[in-house]
């Protein structure tokens, strides 16, 4: 797994990631990993995703191939992973299946996504989220935002990641230094759309 963190603070966001991947019982370190970062950039937008090794390769090949994806809001992003979820199904041979009593159809992928709109997180049923301050994913994510609160009144938006990381890879099996980030300006929030209806007088 992994420990993926997302920070908001004084108009800058940063999103840091640690670098371990784990198969079963084998760790592998970013030592003998050729290709240990885990965030990836797709137009304004920083990704990283928790799941299969293999989610990582097939979201970026996705997205180069479809047009028009926007990830500016929270109903933006949803629209643009329901059209991925099609992709992922037709073109990359997703399984779908999780649990049987599921609403919907997963997408098997958890996603932190920061760029100058904000902090926003995927989950498998595609239900998007938008964080105000923090917000961590993988299986050190309980450790990171437990050290996050910690330090959030204290430390810059770069600063705080860091310690959500590095606590996570302290505790966290499948999580190890050294890790990655990338921080971006804060704009705010990108208008969501909305529907306008015409009343007739």
């Amino acid at each position: 797994m992994t420990t993926i963190v997302a920070v908001k603070k004084d108009g800058v966001i940063s999103i840091a990631a640690d670098s371990q991947s784990t198969f079963g019982d084998t760790r592998l370190a970013a030592l003998d990993d050729a290709r240990w970062n885990k965030i990836f950039q797709h137009g304004d937008s920083y990704f990283a995703i928790c799941g299969s090794a293999a989610h990582d390769l097939v979201l970026q090949s996705a997205l180069k191939k479809m047009k028009k994806l926007d990830f500016s809001n929270r109903a933006a992003i949803f629209e643009s992973f329901r059209k991925l979820h099609s992709k992922l199904k037709d073109d990359f041979f997703l399984k779908t299946d999780e649990e049987e009593d599921d609403a919907y159809e997963s997408s098997q992928m958890t996603v932190l996504i920061a760029n100058a709109h904000g902090i926003f997180g995927v989950y498998s049923l595609r239900e998007v989220y938008e964080f105000e301050r923090f917000w961590a994913i993988g299986s050190g994510r309980d450790y990171a935002i437990g050290a996050m609160q910690a330090v959030y009144d204290q430390l810059a938006a770069s600063d705080i990641a860091k310690v959500g990381v590095e606590t996570g890879c302290m505790f966290d099996v499948a999580s190890s230094l050294p890790m990655t980030s990338y921080s971006v300006a804060y704009v705010g929030a990108a208008p969501a759309a909305v529907a306008i209806t015409k009343s007739k007088k």
